[in-house]
């Protein structure tokens, strides 16, 4: 990622200074500062779009509307009212299928969107709307796709009762449309795709669940330990490349009474200090989230995280986008890893975990399936020669 510039514009830190502050007069004068400057009001609004923060952006500077040019606020105001008009419909719509599927004894947890919204937030408007995310067990798919399908859900991906076993040895989530949008859900049995190497214990996460009210109704979710992992990751993977993700972190930190012993003691069984810690840096760094004694006792420092989070700070601070199918992709995702077992096994499973990718490539018959590996290795190996042939 060298070369990047990191952005030290007058917008970019007016968002930074919306998204997050501990100390609300600091964030207040540093605002009331930053709106003297002359701002590329488009380019605000653009970011905020960008990092998933215009409900943040809207609520930060609502105090300060007689000093924003009226089209402007006026255009964030919008976007906040669209928001919130989303955030209802995508409520109605949780709550109708946790209630069908919970009638027909299937457990589901929903996190990100609506409930990591009420537990971090503690509204769920101050979170912009996606999609609804809901964590089933692997052994539930079957029964809670059939439900959905009868709710009026299709999902994008239908194989074979041989592929679909391998899927989902190897995927972690199915997609489903819906009668009030395209991509409205989004059904997951693991944290991440299994080549990742991070063998999380889902478990043990649906056993320390927690039951939240979402849009006032009750629903089980993620504990705030287990949800600050999973969001961690879940940022990694996508090289933290949206505010959003460390905004969310952040206000779990400070809203919820995070147990550190219980997260230090989950990061080292996993082994992902490091992605931690990077997330702690980051969350500091860019937003001001304090780094409390028992985070820095359970997460040590790393000198290895301190250097990847620098450039990870220029990456998002940039408006690059990462090239996840990318070498340098991959080469992060091994140094994030402290242990050179976990680095081999990330590798071993990247180069043999076939997919649907090597499906669409060749139709093979079940027996031949394990010949779907070597497909993999190939579409790897033509991935870095093409790479090689660009940057040459």
């Amino acid at each position: 990622m060298s070369g990047i510039r990191l952005a030290t514009d007058p917008e970019w830190s007016l968002l930074l200074a919306a998204c997050f502050a501990p100390n609300r007069k600091e964030k207040s004068d540093r605002i009331r500062a930053l709106l003297q400057l002359p701002l590329r009001w488009d380019a605000i609004v653009d970011l905020a779009d960008r990092h998933g923060v215009q409900p943040l952006l809207f609520q930060a500077l609502s105090d300060f509307e007689n000093t924003i040019p009226r089209e402007h606020f006026n255009a964030l105001a919008q976007k906040y009212q669209t928001n919130v008009h989303k955030t209802l419909i995508l409520s109605r719509e949780l709550i109708r299928i946790v209630d069908a599927l919970s009638a027909l004894g299937l457990e589901v947890m929903p996190y990100k969107g609506l409930a990591l919204a009420e537990l971090a937030y503690g509204d769920i408007a101050l979170r912009q709307s996606g999609d609804i995310d809901l964590f089933v067990r692997a052994h539930d798919l079957p029964r809670t796709r059939a439900a959905l399908e009868k709710l009026g859900f299709m999902p994008h991906l239908l194989w074979s009762e041989a592929k679909e076993k391998l899927y989902v040895r190897s995927g972690y989530e199915y997609s489903f449309d819906g009668t009030a949008g395209r991509n409205l859900l989004e059904v997951q049995w693991a944290i991440q795709p299994r080549f990742y190497a991070v063998d999380f214990d889902m478990e043990g996460m649906f056993r320390r669940g927690v039951v939240i009210p979402v849009a006032g109704h009750p629903m089980k979710t993620p504990s705030a330990e287990d949800l600050f992992i999973v969001l961690s990751l879940h940022a990694a993977k996508h090289v933290w490349g949206r505010l959003i993700w460390l905004c969310d972190l952040a206000r779990l930190m400070e809203n919820q009474k995070v147990n550190w012993d219980q997260i230090g003691s989950h990061a080292r069984k996993l082994r992902i200090e490091r992605i931690l810690r990077v997330t702690l840096i980051l969350a500091n760094r860019l937003l001001g989230a304090p780094i409390s004694p028992e985070a820095e006792i359970n997460i040590p420092e790393d000198k290895q995280a301190t250097v990847l989070a620098t450039e990870i700070e220029s990456y998002i601070a940039s408006n690059r986008a990462f090239d996840i199918e990318s070498l340098a992709y991959f080469r992060l995702m091994l140094h994030l890893r402290e242990k050179r077992q976990d680095q081999v096994r990330f590798m071993s499973r990247l180069l043999f975990t076939a997919g649907p990718g090597e499906w669409d490539v060749i139709r093979l018959p079940e027996p031949l399936f394990p010949l779907y590996r070597i497909v993999r290795i190939t579409r790897l190996a033509a991935k870095l020669i093409r790479t090689k042939l660009v940057q040459s």
